[in-house]
């Protein structure tokens, strides 16, 4: 059973100039622990795509599986359970919450799905990425570096069948940027995690198992390594 399944993904939007096609028949299947880049140029609906795999859009056609339950069908309450149960993100702007610390930030995901102790694990998911002694630090105090690591724990600390990660590097420099895609891979190899990856990097994208290339809405290519 794929561990996610694409099947002719089309999103489209009404603007006051008419509809606009956003994504257009794009269909695949991801394997259990398949690592996979979706690259494209600015525009080609990557983000889009990665929104409707996850459940937090749903489509204007086609349907979206995440181990063999059908999600685009779904409300939003169940598309919730569904993420809560089996989806991480990681997000290029890290999208942690100011007001609470980084301990706090990686507890919300088990609080929200109703663990009984939050803080154990994320205390042992901060210590995986280095921030053992920054629990009690808020998004503010924390590098940009820093608050993707808090990022990364808490979209592990779930231990997600699925990962979806935007750009995950897009505000970072160039070495806190490799020093973030290293601690990833290895905690995702680690996990057995399946990793769907958005990325402007071929660099990164070349180390990915396979990459989805679109271009105008469309998959124009599937290119397994």
């Amino acid at each position: 059973m794929p561990a996610l399944l694409a099947q002719g993904l089309g999103k489209r939007v009404t603007l006051p100039s008419g509809e606009l096609t956003i994504l257009d028949g794009v269909g695949f299947a991801v394997s259990p622990g398949e690592v996979v880049a979706i690259v494209g140029a600015s525009g080609s609906g990557k983000s889009t795509l990665l929104s409707l795999l996850a459940g937090l859009d749903v489509p204007s056609a086609g349907a979206v599986a995440i181990d063999g339950d059908t999600i685009s069908t779904l409300d939003e309450d169940g598309r919730a359970r569904v993420r809560g149960d089996k989806v991480g993100f990681v997000f290029q702007n890290f999208q942690l919450l100011p007001s609470l610390t980084a301990l706090e930030n990686v507890m919300l995901p088990l609080e929200l799905r109703g663990d009984a102790d939050a803080q154990a694990p994320a205390r042992e998911m901060l210590g995986k990425v280095g921030l053992g002694e920054r629990l009690d630090h808020y998004p503010k105090q924390l590098s940009g570096g820093e608050q993707q690591r808090v990022a990364l724990a808490r979209a592990f600390v779930t231990k997600p069948s699925l990962l979806f990660a935007d750009e995950p590097t897009g505000n970072l420099d160039t070495n806190t940027g490799q020093a973030i895609i290293e601690l990833l891979f290895a905690m995702n190899a680690d996990a057995g995690t399946t990793l769907v990856l958005v990325t402007h990097d071929d660099h990164l994208a070349a180390r990915c198992h396979r990459t989805l290339r679109l271009d105008g809405g469309r998959l124009v290519a599937d290119e397994v390594r």
